[in-house]
């Protein structure tokens, strides 16, 4: 068994940037054929360039672009083996009352409904195969209460929604398995830290190892349960957080979580 992924097809949602962008360029290390699909083309362009990849344009919001590009990609590329779902918007914190309608809606449209049909397009041409895997991004907000009252529930659907897919799709050899990143330093999370709007010592206070993760360590995780290592683990929704969920309930005893020793 090996974490190579020579000769494998390797689409990546959301790929031109971010954590989605992290997971591309491993794969690519480890051999396989990339293909960046975002909506940001030229970004996207630029990214699979320097993997010797693809980049193709796609809209998660519409159905249509979807199954273009899954289209496209098994017809001009080939049999798609690896689907990443990284394609996602978040929101900022706040209460109820202050958020609209317009952000729920984008939230869902964006993370949820945007991760469904991906894995339908893609999953649906695997499974007469019998082959694949599928791995989706969570988060760790789909695991607790947090006030982003629309984030926190699509990513909480989208972990149920993977063990759904994986025990329908699981006959068919297709693997589905959920990646749940902790406080990432990517420009998703960057930009309100430098806006002011998070602050970056409650995000490492509160974690076990005392810091944020790094967008590579999403990446090994997923190419970890892309990979041949993998081959018996579905269903499962895998936190990559530095301990970010275990950490807080420490502060009902202590004043922080205990420091080295």
């Amino acid at each position: 068994m090996s974490l190579e992924l020579t000769g494998r097809i390797a689409v990546v949602t959301g790929g031109a940037s971010g954590i989605g962008e992290a997971c591309a360029r491993l794969m690519a290390e480890r051999g396989a054929k990339v293909v960046v699909a975002d909506l940001d083309l030229d970004r996207a362009s630029a990214v699979a360039i320097e993997m010797e990849g693809v980049a193709i344009e796609m809209d998660v919001r519409s159905p249509a672009s979807i199954e273009d590009a899954a289209a496209r990609i098994e017809a001009e590329i080939g049999a798609v083996d690896i689907l990443v779902t990284s394609a996602g918007v978040t929101q900022l914190p706040g209460s109820v009352e202050n958020m609209t309608v317009d952000v729920w809606d984008r939230v869902q449209e964006i993370d949820l409904r945007g991760t469904f049909l991906c894995c339908a397009a893609f999953g649906k041409r695997m499974a007469p195969r019998g082959r694949g895997a599928i791995v989706t991004i969570a988060s760790i907000a789909g695991m607790r209460s947090m006030p982003m009252h629309s984030y926190t529930p699509a990513k909480a659907a989208v972990i149920a929604m993977t063990a759904d897919l994986a025990a329908d799709w699981g006959r068919s050899g297709v693997r589905v398995n959920a990646v749940s990143p902790g406080f990432t330093r990517t420009p998703l999370l960057e930009i309100p830290i430098q806006r002011g709007e998070r602050d970056p010592s409650r995000l490492i206070g509160n974690s076990a190892l005392g810091r944020m993760v790094e967008p590579v360590e999403i990446a090994r995780a997923v190419g970890f349960l892309v990979s041949d290592e993998a081959t018996a683990i579905t269903g499962i929704n895998l936190p990559v957080d530095a301990g970010w969920l275990v950490a807080p309930s420490w502060s009902t005893y202590y004043a922080s979580v205990p420091p080295k020793r």
